[in-house]
């Protein structure tokens, strides 16, 4: 396959190592070059992450085996904003002068944005490229819990369910960060493509290397028992509840149980406010950290919280892989069946309802008095780690698919 050119699409998700939030375009433009083609990985100029233009002297400084594109793109203050919607529309248009004076032989392209997604297919489709779509959120089922009011539902959600069914249609390979987001492309259509679920997972080799480089700068008291949340503090992730059982605990004299929150968000100075007003000193809100640091506080936890509301449309979320590196178990409370079953079926952690800060407390303690059950369940997660969501396999995936489409004889066998 040499000699070929490969256009990765993530205007909102294509953040490199130097720059905050998840990485998992990086990884996908790494290994594609890594297995000789020619790639350009296209993100926005505008850094979704910290709502911040992105720092492209930052960036040139580092090397990559790929080209980065910057499309410049509008800023908007939040995740679900009308200047981010005219901000995806800017960009949609942009992109296309772009790919319009490019050479490609295959695009592939994360989902969301919806709009931008249909674009690029209708271009591929048009212009007979292979085109497989990443499936990262569903768009408008994500903004249901968030968006309240009737009428701007009404208004805006035809629009991003229009142009979701469109970047299905004109999709020849899915890829999803889960079955339920694998299986939403096929909602409407027939089985008829390539669909494989690749998780977003993490890079093993970096999450060991920074425990590695951290664990001895970190210091845990003699006695001390961390329950660690590492992620976005907005209106999806349960900090709040989270909150409230460690209040519980303090109260009953479990001062001990300390609660670490790595991470930012529109939430967190609403929640560190919450945290100071109820006297909550076993609750520490240590901000952004950078990943090998955070992998450093994730191994030195005795127990993680993987905190969502009752509700959360999230399946199988980004800091998942993270969490199992750690080999420590993990009390989930978000509703989704498809994780819930990958914790009672690997057996590295508990579900506990959603918004029960009673139910949380208890877990949390059961968890305290079992340290054989502790050893067990992380280990169970170590090996899941191992075997599901280390990107230097599971991504190989992502690149047979790609091959199948660009070598037509492959196909059948990938399908």
């Amino acid at each position: 396959m040499m000699g070929k050119k490969i256009g990765i699409v993530s205007l909102g998700y294509a953040w490199l190592p130097c720059e905050p939030g998840p990485s998992r375009f990086y990884h996908i433009a790494k290994l594609f070059a890594e297995h000789g083609y020619e790639v350009d990985l296209i993100g926005s100029s505008f850094q979704h992450f910290e709502k911040k233009a992105r720092d492209r002297r930052l960036i040139e400084r580092q090397q990559y085996p790929f080209q980065n594109v910057f499309i410049e793109a509008l800023g908007y203050k939040k995740n679900i904003d009308v200047r981010r919607v005219l901000s995806d529309r800017v960009a949609a248009r942009r992109l296309m002068r772009h790919l319009k004076g490019q050479a490609y032989d295959l695009i592939y392209c994360s989902i969301p944005a919806n709009n931008i997604a249909a674009k690029v297919g209708a271009y591929c489709h048009a212009n007979g490229l292979p085109f497989v779509i990443d499936v990262e959120d569903l768009w408008p089922e994500a903004m249901r819990m968030v968006i309240q009011a009737k009428a701007v539902r009404k208004l805006v959600f035809p629009y991003f369910e229009r142009d979701a069914e469109a970047a299905y249609r004109y999709a020849d390979a899915v890829i999803g960060t889960s079955d339920e987001y694998t299986s939403r492309a096929f909602l409407h259509r027939k089985r008829d493509i390539p669909g494989e679920t690749v998780y977003v997972g993490c890079d093993l080799d970096a999450f060991d290397g920074g425990v590695a480089a951290f664990s001895d700068g970190i210091r845990k008291d003699d006695g001390a028992f961390w329950v660690t949340y590492a992620g976005s503090i907005g209106a999806s992730y349960d900090i709040r509840t989270l909150i409230l059982a460690a209040d519980r605990l303090r109260r009953s004299g479990r001062s001990d149980i300390k609660f670490q929150i790595l991470g930012t968000g529109p939430l967190a100075g609403e929640l560190s406010a919450l945290a100071k007003s109820l006297g909550c000193e076993n609750v520490e809100f240590l901000g952004y950290v950078k990943y090998k640091e955070m992998a450093a506080y994730l191994r030195k936890s005795d127990i993680l919280v993987n905190s969502f509301v009752k509700g959360a449309p999230q399946s199988i979320v980004n800091k998942v892989g993270d969490y199992l590196a750690a080999g420590r178990p993990m009390v989930n409370t978000l509703e989704s069946a498809e994780f819930m079953g990958l914790v009672e079926r690997h057996g590295f952690g508990a579900n506990v309802a959603a918004g029960d800060a009673g139910a949380l407390a208890k877990a949390i303690l059961a968890y305290e008095a079992d340290p054989e059950r502790r050893k067990r369940e992380g280990r169970n997660a170590r090996r899941l780690a191992e075997e599901r969501f280390d990107r230097k396999q599971s991504y190989q995936r992502i690149v047979k698919v790609a091959e199948s489409l660009m070598q037509p004889h492959l196909a059948a066998e990938v399908c």
